[in-house]
C-alpha cells in the first residue's frame, strides 16, 4: 500500500462507498542462529521485508528531498553473501524485496529511453514503490548499470535461492503510475490503455475508467506543499498533460483529484461497470472450497476483460525470472473473481508460489482466502491493532484472546506482523517511543499461530524512523524519498553486516529476534494446536493480569507454555493453577515435571495431581519465556 496520510484509516472509512467496484461474493555479538533457523524453510514462512532502495545505503547524510547523489541508493548488488547471510541467520525463509518494480520517480534516465517523469504526479524524490510505470523492468536506481538493470535484478535472484531464500515481490494490479510507459514490454504486448476508448467512461476491456473530455488537473496543495520540497525543476509547474482525465487510483473519478487521494497513480479497470455491476461471471459459492485447479478450468471457459490477461502475464512473466512469489497491494479494491482468476493461474505454474494479500476489512478475509485463493492475508485490523494497543497501554491481553479467536477458522492465513512499510516503527515516539516494548508483543506475533511471520528491516535492532527525509511524516521510514536508515546502517556496518556500530541495547535486540524467530520451525510452533490459558492465572490482580498473556502451543511430541509480561515497569509473580483440558491432551500422568525456557533463561516446575496442574514464574517487566515439558518425569 502507498503510504499516504492517514492512509490506513482514511482508507478504511473510503472502502464503504468503494465496495460497489469489489465483489463481495464471499552487550556482545549475538548468538549464533541455531541449528533449527537454519532449517526454518521445513516450518511456516519468515518473511524478511527490505526497503531495497534503503537497505544497502551506506550515506549518513540525511537532506530532506535530497539526491540520490547527496543522500545515496542502494543497490540489487548491496545484497551480497554477507547481507544475505545476515538476512537468513535471523531465520527468515522468504525475502519481500519492496520497490524492485520500476516506478515514477525523479530522476534523468532520458540516455537510456526511459522518459522523465513529473514531480507534479510523483510522490517524493525517489518516488512511490507503488506508482508502477513499468511492469516489466525495475527500478533503474537501483542498478550498478540502468541499463543493465534487470540482468542485475535477475543475479540477485540467484544469489538469494543460493541462500535457500525465496523471492518475494509486489504486484499492484488496483493501479499503476499516471506515466506508465513500458520500454521493456515483450513484442506480443501491448501498453495498458494503448487500446482504450477514450470517449467513454467506461468499456469492458478499456484498461482505464475516463473523464470524457475533461484535461486532468493537478490537486490543489495543501499545507503548504511543494513537489520536491519547493526545490527547482523544469517539469514542476503545477501541470500534467493527461486528456482525458483517467481516475485516480483510489477511485476518485474528479478530473482534479484531492490532494489526498492517490493522484499520482490511475485506477485500473477490471471490468467493474461505474454503476458496480460486472462484465464478468461471477465465481459460484461452492468454489470456496474447490481446488486452485478447479478455479483455474473455470476460468478458461470465458472470456475475461483485457485488464486480466495483462496481469496474467506479467505474474507469468516474474515466476519466468525466477521470482518465487507476490504480495499484492490493496487487493481489497480489486474484485474477488480477478484474484481467483489470477492466482488459480499462477498456482498452475508453481503450485508452490507463495502469495500474499494487503487487506484491511475484515469481512473479506474468508472470500478472499476462499474464493480469491490467497494464501496470506495481513493480519492488521483485528490482530497488529490490538496488540499495538497493548503496547501502548491501552488495551487488556482478553481484547487480543478475543480477536484471535474470532478469525480461528482462517488463523493459518493471517500473517502477523509488528511493523512493515506503512506502519510506524515500534521505537518511534509515535507508536511506542522503545523498541524493547516491541518484545513481548513480537513473542506473541511470532508463536500464537502457526502464520507465518513478518519483519521489516531495521526492526530487529530498534530503528525509530526519525528521519525528515521529505515527503511523508516522521515515524515511518521514508518509502518516497532518498535516506539512510540509522540503526540499520550501524548493524550493517559498511557491509560487514556483523553490528559492529551497534549499541549493546540494539545487539541485545538483535539476538532476542534471531533467537525467537530460531524458534519458528518448532514442531509445535508450525504444526501445533493453540489453547488460551490466562483463565487458569491465579493471584494476580486486574490491572496486573491485563498485562499478561499465557497460552499454550502442542503437539504429541512437544509441549510449551508461552508467557509474556507486557508490562514495562512492573515484574509479575504468575501463578497458574487447573489446566484440567489440557493435562487430558498431554495425557500426564501426577508427578513433577521440570519446565525450561527455550527463548530465555526462566524455569519452573509443573506439579500434576489428580488431573490438575499448577506451577509458577516470575517474569522481569517486558519479558517472555517459552517454557517447554520436560518428559522425564520426575513424581511417581
Amino acid at each position: 500500500m502507498t503510504q499516504h496520510t492517514s492512509k490506513h484509516n482514511k482508507t478504511v472509512k473510503k472502502l464503504a462507498l468503494l465496495m460497489a467496484i469489489v465483489s463481495l461474493t464471499s552487550c556482545s555479538k549475538p548468538p549464533e542462529p541455531s541449528s533449527e533457523a537454519a532449517s526454518v524453510a521445513q516450518g511456516k514462512p519468515v518473511v524478511y521485508q527490505v526497503f531495497t532502495r534503503l537497505f544497502g545505503n551506506k550515506n549518513t547524510t540525511n537532506i530532506p528531498w535530497g539526491t540520490k547523489e547527496q543522500n545515496g541508493v542502494g543497490k540489487f548488488a548491496d545484497f551480497d553473501d554477507k547481507a544475505l547471510g545476515y538476512i537468513k541467520q535471523l531465520g527468515t525463509t522468504h525475502v519481500w524485496y519492496t520497490g524492485v518494480l520500476h516506478h515514477a520517480l525523479v530522476a534523468d534516465y532520458s540516455d537510456i529511453g526511459i522518459s522523465n517523469d513529473d514531480p507534479d504526479v510523483v510522490k517524493g524524490r525517489a518516488g512511490s514503490p507503488y506508482a508502477i510505470k513499468d511492469y516489466y523492468n525495475v527500478n533503474p536506481d537501483l542498478a550498478l548499470e540502468p541499463v543493465n538493470r534487470l540482468a542485475e535484478f535477475e543475479a540477485l535472484i540467484a544469489r538469494t535461492h543460493q541462500h535457500d531464500l525465496k523471492v518475494v515481490i509486489d504486484i499492484v494490479p488496483n493501479h499503476i503510475a499516471r506515466n506508465y510507459q513500458s520500454i521493456s514490454k515483450p513484442n506480443a504486448q501491448r501498453d495498458f490503455g494503448a487500446d482504450d476508448k477514450t470517449s467513454l467512461e467506461y468499456s469492458k476491456n478499456n484498461n482505464f475508467y475516463y473523464v470524457p473530455g475533461q484535461a486532468f488537473a493537478v490537486p490543489e496543495p495543501l499545507d503548504g506543499y511543494q513537489p520536491l520540497g519547493g526545490q527547482a525543476h523544469p517539469l514542476i509547474d503545477g501541470k500534467f498533460n493527461e486528456f482525458p482525465a483517467k481516475w485516480t487510483g483510489n477511485g476518485a473519478r474528479q478530473a482534479q483529484p484531492h490532494f489526498h487521494d492517490w493522484y499520482e497513480t490511475v485506477k485500473v479497470n477490471y471490468g467493474v461497470k461505474p454503476d458496480g455491476s460486472y462484465d464478468f461471471p461471477l465465481l459460484p459459492a461452492q468454489f470456496a472450497t474447490q481446488s486452485y485447479q478447479a478455479h483455474y478450468a473455470f476460468w478458461q471457459q470465458h472470456q475475461l476483460p483485457d485488464s486480466w490477461y495483462k496481469f496474467r502475464d506479467i505474474a507469468y512473466y516474474w515466476l519466468d525470472k525466477g521470482v518465487d512469489g507476490f504480495r499484492y497491494d490493496m487487493a481489497e479494491m480489486v474484485p474477488v473473481e480477478f484474484w481467483s482468476f489470477l492466482n488459480s493461474a499462477i498456482k498452475m505454474k508453481n503450485p508452490n508460489a507463495f502469495i500474499l494479500a494487503e487487506v484491511y476489512n475484515p469481512d473479506l478475509y474468508r472470500p478472499y482466502i476462499q474464493l480469491g485463493k490467497m494464501d496470506y492475508l495481513y493480519d492488521k485490523v483485528g490482530f497488529y491493532d490490538t496488540l499495538k494497543g497493548m503496547m501502548q497501554g491501552m488495551q487488556p491481553s482478553q481484547d487480543l484472546i478475543d480477536v484471535y479467536q474470532s478469525v480461528a477458522d482462517i488463523e493459518p492465513h493471517l500473517m502477523h506482523f509488528l511493523e512493515n512499510h506503512d506502519e510506524q516503527r515500534i521505537a518511534s515516539p509515535e507508536f511506542a517511543g522503545d523498541a524493547q516494548l516491541g518484545k513481548p508483543a513480537m513473542v506473541v506475533s511470532t508463536l500464537i499461530g502457526t502464520a507465518p511471520t513478518m519483519l521489516y528491516f531495521g526492526q530487529e535492532v530498534g530503528e525509530k524512523g526519525a528521519e525528515n527525509a521529505g515527503f511523508g511524516k516522521l515515524s515511518r521510514t521514508s518509502i518516497f524519498d532518498y535516506i539512510g536508515v540509522p540503526a540499520h546502517q550501524r548493524v550493517m556496518n559498511n557491509g560487514l553486516f556483523d553490528a559492529g556500530q551497534s549499541s549493546s541495547d540494539e545487539r541485545q535486540l538483535l539476538g532476542f529476534y534471531r533467537t525467537l524467530l530460531g524458534l519458528s520451525p518448532l514442531p509445535a510452533i508450525s504444526q501445533g494446536q493453540y489453547v488460551a490459558l490466562n483463565q487458569f492465572i491465579t493471584d494476580l490482580p486486574a490491572s496486573d493480569k491485563r498485562n499478561v498473556l499465557l497460552f499454550s502451543r502442542f503437539t504429541n511430541e512437544q509441549q510449551l507454555l508461552v508467557i509474556s509480561n507486557f508490562s514495562k515497569s512492573e515484574a509479575q509473580s504468575v501463578q497458574v493453577s487447573g489446566l484440567q483440558a489440557l493435562i487430558a491432551k498431554w495425557q500426564l500422568p501426577d508427578g513433577e515435571y521440570q519446565l525450561k525456557d527455550i527463548l530465555g533463561f526462566y524455569q519452573s516446575v509443573l506439579s500434576v495431581k489428580q488431573g490438575q496442574a499448577e506451577f509458577g514464574i516470575h517474569l522481569a517487566p517486558l519479558d517472555s519465556a517459552v517454557l517447554e515439558l520436560q518428559l522425564k518425569n520426575k513424581g511417581k
